[in-house]
């Protein structure tokens, strides 16, 4: 046991979560060890314009930039730092992309994602789905209270669940989508989950009052009725990931496959939301399959606006107590101090903790055997491969 939050696995990896018994915790790591060379990944990349408040995200230094972050950091993980990219990575206030993890352990793993695009600015040049128009365009700001019409959530929605529910495999499901976590904080609270101070974000310090005040402004916009539809409550402050995210959860769980949620505070929301539409006394058994995958960065994160150490645990645990059910973390142990790059030692620092399903795929990564010098020196050499790219001018 370390600390009070969380446990440490022999393979390196950390458990967390209220309720659960390491017994089980161990049963549900060896099924992802049995299907390591079999599951599907899907990588969902998805634009706001919450992202385009000032200082709202710093994934992309600028509002400008934020614009083809989704696109950069999934190319990036499809051809690697060495190739020719497209997509110049937007410039970060430190730290490099997540991207280059996510590459370096899925290389490990020898799979590639399926993405899954909806209201980028910038049509992908990769191959990718699509349920709707490309020029449909970003959700609204959060803040109008209406981000998204009602239709196409529905669309969106039922895209993701028609693949989920034909999946004969795990599913590990990512995203990047820039301006997310204030979404994720936004549909959190309309569910009526109290989570002030317990957001993360790609800054070092999240800034906690300004996704507040958005998130408040959309909420008294949208007028919901109490007790609002999951539908309801992501057209009104969500965003397109959302609804895709949702679809292809419960379609999963439909078709009774095991289910890791790559990501931090916007997976728990995709989880709260699809928890929203299950009744009551299926919601135990509705949770047995999934997991939550993510960063030691993350888990290990106190922020400013909260009193709490490890703020990721209590909100996840938040989510648990409102929904009554218990939900399983894992957290991949790997660290970057003792790394040659300082822009993988800033994650050390709280400059980047998670995205792009870093730790969802580090932890299988390390399921499989990958050990933590391993990482490092794959990490380090990717780092420098990213250094020589010609046309990379932002690190």
């Amino acid at each position: 046991m370390i600390g009070d939050h969380y446990i440490l696995l022999p393979s390196g990896i950390l458990a967390f979560g209220k309720g659960m018994l390491e017994k089980n915790i161990h049963e549900r790591v060896k099924r992802w060890h049995e299907n390591i060379t079999n599951f599907a990944f899907f990588l969902i990349l998805a634009g706001s314009q919450t992202a385009e408040v000032e200082g709202i995200s710093s994934a992309g230094s600028t509002p400008s930039s934020r614009r083809y972050t989704a696109v950069a950091d999934a190319e990036l993980l499809l051809k690697g730092p060495k190739h020719q990219r497209r997509w110049p990575l937007p410039p970060l206030p430190a730290g490099v992309s997540p991207a280059l993890i996510s590459y370096v352990a899925s290389n490990f793993l020898k799979i590639k994602p399926t993405i899954i695009s909806a209201g980028l600015l910038q049509s992908p040049s990769f191959s990718h789905v699509c349920f709707e128009s490309s020029n449909i365009g970003p959700a609204r700001c959060l803040s109008s209270g209406k981000a998204m019409e009602i239709s196409r959530v529905e669309l969106l929605f039922d895209g993701g669940f028609k693949i989920g529910k034909e999946l004969r495999k795990s599913l590990l499901i990512t995203e990047c989508v820039p301006g997310g976590t204030t979404t994720a904080f936004a549909v959190l609270s309309g569910l009526g989950i109290n989570v002030n101070g317990l957001i993360s974000g790609s800054h070092r310090n999240p800034p906690s009052e300004l996704k507040t005040k958005l998130v408040n402004q959309g909420l008294q916009a949208a007028k919901l009725e109490k007790d609002p539809s999951s539908i309801a409550l992501m057209a009104a402050v969500g965003d397109p990931f959302q609804p895709i995210a949702v679809g292809l959860l419960m379609g999963a769980i439909e078709s009774g496959q095991d289910i890791l949620l790559g990501g931090g505070c916007q997976m728990l929301a995709v989880l709260a939301l699809a928890l929203n539409e299950v009744e009551p006394q299926l919601r135990s058994n509705f949770v047995e399959k999934i997991l939550i995958g993510t960063t030691s960065w993350l888990i290990d994160e106190s922020l400013l606006s909260s009193k709490k150490r490890n703020s990721f645990i209590h909100l996840m645990n938040h989510v648990a107590k409102h929904f009554k059910v218990n939900i399983l973390g894992l957290a991949s142990g790997y660290r970057f101090n003792d790394s040659n790059q300082q822009v993988l030692r800033d994650y050390e620092i709280g400059y980047v903790k998670e995205g792009v399903g870093a730790g969802a795929l580090s932890l299988l990564a390390q399921i499989k055997g990958l050990t933590q010098k391993e990482m490092i020196e794959k990490c380090d050499k990717e780092v420098a491969n990213l250094f020589k790219s010609k046309d990379e001018q932002t690190i």
